[in-house]
C-alpha cells in the first residue's frame, strides 16, 4: 500500500482505516506461512551454496545498521566511527547526521537479512527469485541510506544517492532488478534434480 499515492503522508502518519489492508496482509501471510509448514514441514539445507558469502553479507549489514539500532531505540551510537548526533557542517544543516526514529536503511537491512535466511530454505523457483530481488532490494535501500548519512554528509563525496524505497522507472530502479537476476542466477537459483 506504500505505493499508492496518498495512503503514507510523512506529515500525518496517525493510523487510518487504509492502514487495514496492509494489516490483512501481514495476517494472510502469516495464515500462509502456518498453513504452508503444517503442509510441507520446516528446515534449513544442511549446507546451500553461498553459505560463507551468507555470513559476510550478514555480518557487514549487522555492522552497517548500528547507528540505525541505535537510533530506533532513542539514542546516538557512541563513538567516533560512525556519525550519529554530530550536526554535518555542510549538509543537512541543523539536522543530526543520523535521526532518532526508523531509517529507511535498517528496513532494507532486515529485508535482505530474512532473504539470506529463506534462501536456505528448499524452495521453487518463484519463491527463489522473489528472496532474490528482496535481498537486493534491502541491501539498496541500506546502501543508500549509508551512503548518505556517513559519507556524504561528512562531504567526503560528491554523489548523492538517490532514493530506490518505492518502485519506479529509474536506473537506480533498473539496477536493482538486473542485479536481482544476477543473484538468482548465480546464487539462489534452485539446484537441479538429478
Amino acid at each position: 500500500m506504500t505505493a499508492v499515492p496518498g495512503v503514507v503522508d510523512q506529515g500525518d502518519l496517525d493510523a487510518r482505516w487504509v492502514n487495514a489492508v496492509p494489516a490483512l496482509g501481514v495476517g494472510l501471510a502469516l495464515w500462509l506461512t502456518v498453513a504452508a509448514a503444517r503442509r510441507r514441514g520446516t528446515g534449513f539445507t544442511r549446507r546451500a551454496r553461498g553459505d560463507p558469502l551468507r555470513l559476510v553479507l550478514a555480518a557487514l549489514l549487522l555492522f552497517i545498521a548500528l547507528p540505525w539500532l541505535a537510533a530506533e531505540t532513542g539514542f546516538y551510537f557512541p563513538g567516533d566511527f560512525f556519525m550519529g548526533e554530530e550536526v554535518p557542517p555542510v549538509r543537512d544543516e541543523g539536522l543530526a547526521a543520523v535521526h532518532l526514529g526508523f531509517h529507511h536503511g535498517n528496513g532494507g537491512v532486515v529485508l535482505a537479512l530474512i532473504a539470506l535466511l529463506l534462501s536456505r530454505v528448499p524452495a521453487g523457483r518463484a519463491l527463489r527469485a522473489y528472496l532474490s530481488l528482496q535481498l537486493v532490494y534491502g541491501m539498496a535501500n541500506a546502501f543508500q541510506d549509508a551512503w548518505n548519512e556517513q559519507l556524504w554528509k561528512r562531504d567526503w563525496v560528491g554523489w548523492h544517492a538517490p532514493g530506490v524505497i518505492r518502485p519506479e522507472l529509474t536506473l537506480g530502479w533498473l539496477g536493482i532488478i538486473l542485479a536481482a537476476g544476477v543473484v538468482y542466477l548465480l546464487w539462489f537459483r534452485p539446484p537441479r534434480q538429478e
